[in-house]
């Protein structure tokens, strides 16, 4: 019975010493990320873009390097235009791991790029529950809300991307046409 036990301590310390590395690497992370968002609120546009990349390389972490595999070999698919493949690639990771956003987002921008909206909708709901600041999902969402015929809700949607990253490419323009397109209607 003591060498069980021996046994079973030593395990559950080699546990609980993985659970307090990787519980400080996700602190580590999310203070990275805090201030890299702290930064975009404020950056002029140049900054706001080095900034962007920054945050992007953060989300595209997985933590294993075979979903990092098959996360960069989705990306490579949708590059060539090949978006089953990439759906395949990124339904692949989401399957190891749930709780990756960055692969839910890849994932709903390949259904986008196929044209199956309904699902790309359904991908960005999971990203946005697991990660609120994921500005590209949002301007994922406004996109095909204006492509839906609803300008009202896509422009809030841009706003709210926009509050998060100020110069986000696309999401400005978008704001503009949006609210002159709506100014012209109110006669």
């Amino acid at each position: 019975m003591g060498r069980q036990a021996a046994i079973l301590n030593r395990i559950v310390a080699a546990f609980l010493s993985l659970f307090l590395t990787c519980a400080a690497a996700w602190a580590e992370d999310t203070a990275k990320l805090d201030g890299l968002f702290d930064r975009l609120k404020t950056a002029d546009e140049g900054e706001a873009s080095r900034i962007e990349r920054e945050i992007w390389i953060e989300w595209s972490k997985s933590g294993s390097p075979a979903e990092d595999l098959l996360l960069q070999r989705g990306k490579d698919a949708m590059d060539m235009g090949d978006y089953p493949a990439a759906i395949e690639h990124f339904t692949a990771v989401i399957d190891h791991d749930p709780d990756f956003a960055e692969a839910w987002n890849a994932r709903a921008t390949a259904y986008y790029m196929a044209g199956a909206f309904g699902p790309s909708l359904s991908d960005l709901g999971h990203v946005l529950t697991l990660n609120p600041r994921h500005f590209g999902a949002l301007s994922g969402l406004a996109m095909i809300l204006e492509q839906s015929g609803k300008p009202e809700r896509a422009l809030e949607v841009y706003k709210a991307a926009l509050a998060i990253h100020p110069h986000l490419q696309g999401a400005v323009e978008a704001v503009e046409r949006l609210e002159l397109e709506a100014e012209g209607q109110e006669l």
